[in-house]
């Protein structure tokens, strides 16, 4: 098992992980640690577990409208997807039809005498 040491609003933490996993765990990090200096500039230094729930929620607030964008990007794909199917449906309708209008033309030219 692996071990990450992170900083966060002066404070270091040892972090445990999957071995290959510390660059990953890193990254998200140091988001959490931006995201509470962006809180400390604005609110100031209001203790760190009041400063760790207050960018856990801007954080989960983030992930629910990521949640939500592809929820929408989905089902507009879907929409999509389906008003394909039907155009092509309707494409292949056309081109049935069009291709028994032919063949009902030579049956009538081979059944004239």
């Amino acid at each position: 098992m692996a071990h990450l040491n992170v900083t966060i609003n002066g404070r270091n933490y040892a972090i445990a992980c999957e071995d290959g996993q510390q660059e990953h765990l890193g990254r998200l990090a140091d988001y959490v640690k931006a995201r509470v200096d962006e809180l400390v500039d604005s609110v100031g230094q209001i203790g760190d577990a009041r400063l760790l729930l207050m960018a856990s929620l801007l954080v989960s607030d983030e992930l629910s409208d990521a949640y939500s964008d592809l929820e929408a990007a989905r089902a507009a794909l879907e929409e999509a997807s389906q008003a394909g199917a039907t155009a092509g449906a309707e494409e292949t309708t056309v081109l049935i039809e069009q291709m028994a209008a032919r063949i009902e033309a030579i049956a009538e030219q081979l059944e004239a005498p």
